[in-house]
């Protein structure tokens, strides 16, 4: 048995085999082939083989988000039946005698070309339907499992490090256990692994030749344990039963009040990254969406994801949501979430950088396109919107005429929407100093403690080698926390937490002391946070 030593990000226990992350798709390349008629049999059977897939996301798509968002899995499958697009990989393999991912390859790409070049819009959206069905028949073909992952057991992913871009595209039944050799325990990966629920361990330094040996993975004391002894792995067993009981207990606070002993009640939202996330939201009983991170639409795409397939993302999550506040924030792309087709320079210092609000006020463009996806989605339900780095009054009353412009295109096309509160994120040091000023532009605050702490106490929130300095308990940070929330109720603002702190459950009640109206946490901290805020006395 090999021990190895980590840092938290998530407790939990793990138990499963060890699967190495790889690294995105190798490139196809063309390869000379003598037996086309077996190169052929190949493609067709890579063929079915991404049909079951599809129609097993079909399924697993209807119970969490419906019918209606689950039919494009079903077009995928028969745009894989399509005769054009077989006939011409089938063409290829048999004239050229390539490889059948090349052919592939080339077929997909043709055919995505020429969808992109007609005029009608609904043909021009199926340019990224076809790569996307091109691109998992080659996966097959190469034995790769979408994602990164190899096979259908679930788990324990480990890799060097995990972008936010590489981790939200995992298929999360699929994964038991993050566990990276680099990265930092504030970072946004980090995040994502407390949105899944599972436990997550980085600084772990493995050894060579490890991939599908059994381990455990220990979330609580920052420990795997490769090839455990039979002793070993009996008692995680018990530890993982018994947390498990304690997931069950906490199941019975489900349908009840978020309210103090004294009356006191508490808004408690969750925090999501995709339309994935909303069953974890529903499952968990949160009274609504306090963050729903819309930069994830922009990581999981390969070119800007055009209005319409924005507007679809938010009009399912509001419409499941039936009524439920849900509060966008728009673009925060920078810092550690790179997206290549932005084309953003390479900075010095990117967390203090061109990032978030300031590329989408620089960019009108790319702003406008999400904000009117945003206002049509909020005919279907109730929809909020917040702005994210916001630094001076100026900045909001741009956002506002900017705002207004889009409301004005779309009454001109007689385009509905509904009545949309608009609030900022209070993450800077100067957000806070003039939050009374602030308050007096917008309905509501929200606090991003991750950044917030990372801003005040001048420490880079991405280095590990600070992660011991990184004190989101800082009287500073309480300080300015409890300033904002008495700027923002004198003028009428509501002030929540959507940050990671929302959900440390030792600081409820110094929150609830300090009047926040709402807490938004990860969909796994639900539960647990009202259990924190039935058991305050005051």
């Amino acid at each position: 048995m090999i021990v190895l030593d980590g840092k938290s990000v998530f407790g939990g226990i793990a138990i499963g085999k060890i699967a190495l992350f790889e690294k995105g798709d190798d490139p196809v390349k063309r390869k000379t082939i003598e037996d086309t008629n077996e190169e052929i049999k190949r493609f067709e059977n890579a063929k079915e083989k991404a049909k079951e897939e599809l129609k097993a996301l079909y399924e697993k798509a209807l119970l969490e988000v419906g019918e209606a968002n689950a039919m494009i899995f079903d077009v995928h499958q028969m745009m894989l039946d399509d005769l054009d697009y077989i006939e011409s990989i089938r063409n290829m393999i048999e004239t050229q005698k390539v490889n059948a991912e090349f052919a592939v390859a080339t077929t997909g790409d043709n055919f995505a070309a020429m969808f992109s070049g007609m005029d009608d819009a609904y043909m021009k959206e199926r340019a990224a339907d076809v790569k996307d069905i091109s691109n998992r028949v080659i996966r097959v073909l190469m034995g790769k499992q979408s994602g990164g992952i190899t096979g259908n057991e679930p788990v324990i992913l480990v890799a060097e490090d995990l972008a936010p871009s590489e981790t939200v595209q995992l298929d999360k039944s699929l994964v038991l256990s993050f566990v990276t050799k680099h990265g930092s325990t504030n970072s946004h990966t980090a995040i994502l692994a407390r949105t899944m629920n599972i436990p997550a361990l980085i600084g772990v330094d493995f050894p060579g030749d490890i991939s599908g040996k059994m381990a455990i993975v220990d979330g609580f004391d920052g420990k795997v344990y490769i090839e455990p002894d039979e002793e070993t792995l009996e008692r995680y067993q018990k530890q993982k039963e018994e947390e498990e009981k304690k997931q069950k207990l906490l199941l019975e606070l489900k349908g009840k009040e978020t309210i103090t002993k004294g009356g006191k009640k508490i808004n408690l939202y969750a925090n999501i990254g995709g339309v994935s996330d909303v069953a974890e939201v529903l499952a968990n009983d949160a009274n609504g969406i306090g963050l729903f991170r819309s930069e994830f639409l922009y990581l999981q795409s390969e070119t800007f994801p055009t209005e319409e397939e924005q507007f679809r993302a938010y009009k399912t999550v509001v419409e499941t949501m039936a009524g439920k506040k849900v509060i966008v924030r728009t673009l925060d792309i920078g810092a550690d979430k790179q997206v290549d087709y932005f084309g953003l320079d390479k900075e010095d210092n990117p967390a203090l950088g061109y990032r978030a609000i300031r590329i989408c006020l620089k960019q009108p463009d790319i702003f406008r396109t999400q904000l009117r996806a945003i206002y049509r989605a909020s005919h279907y339900g109730t929809l909020s919107i917040m702005f994210p780095m916001i630094i001076s009054v100026d900045e909001v009353r741009v956002i506002k005429r900017i705002v207004n412009e889009v409301k004005s295109e779309l009454d001109e096309q007689e385009i509905p929407y509904g009545t949309v509160e608009l609030g900022i994120m209070i993450e800077t040091p100067a957000a806070v100093m003039i939050s009374d000023l602030l308050a007096k532009e917008v309905d509501f605050f929200s606090i991003g403690t991750n950044d917030l702490t990372q801003y005040t106490l001048a420490i880079d929130r991405q280095n590990p080698k600070l992660d011991d300095f990184y004190n989101s308990h800082h009287e500073a940070v309480l300080r300015m926390i409890r300033m904002v929330v008495e700027n923002g109720h004198k003028e009428g603002c509501w002030v929540g937490i959507c940050g990671e702190l929302g959900a440390d459950t030792s600081l409820t009640e110094t929150f609830v002391s300090m009047g926040i109206d709402e807490l938004s946490v990860s969909p796994s901290m639900v539960l647990k946070v009202r259990e924190a805020v039935r058991n305050i006395e005051d």
